[in-house]
């Protein structure tokens, strides 16, 4: 599914202003990602900085910062969670995001309060849809992956 070339994955949980993803995994941890829209407009990422594993964050607090050619600045958390592992890919070679931010994770996190709850917040399947096109139209946002 995309929307102006977006990608979108109705299985994925998104913030409001689709900014980041989050997928709940097996073991109840959620991993964290930056949506087509957000690399869009951050342009080619230059560096990814995650915080120390075993590192709590509250919300508000983020679990990453990126720095692109054109933006710096946190990739949001809006859980109280903490860290559990970095994505060594994506530290390494941080235009992964760019080239294919779905699969190019940042962050594996344990919410505090269990993923159940945690995730009750965030948007997914056709609600999220909905949404993730209205903002891509409405700010004439066109995906494309030219950093690969």
């Amino acid at each position: 599914m995309d929307c102006n070339g977006c990608e979108f994955l109705p299985e994925l949980y998104y913030d409001d202003e689709y900014q980041i993803w989050l997928r709940r995994e097996h073991d109840d941890s959620l991993t964290v990602g930056m949506t087509d829209i957000s690399q869009t407009i951050a342009g080619k990422i230059l560096h990814v900085r995650v915080r120390r594993p075993g590192t709590p964050r509250p919300p508000g607090k983020p679990v990453a910062t990126i720095e692109s050619g054109k933006w710096a600045g946190p990739v949001p958390n809006f859980i109280a969670c903490t860290i559990l592992e970095a994505n060594p890919e994506v530290l390494e070679n941080p235009n992964l995001i760019n080239s294919d931010p779905y699969n190019a994770w940042i962050a594996r996190v344990s919410p505090d309060e269990g993923a159940d709850r945690a995730l009750k917040g965030f948007l997914t399947g056709e609600e999220a849809h909905q949404g993730y096109c209205k903002r891509a139209m409405e700010e004439d946002i066109h995906c494309h992956r030219k950093y690969r």
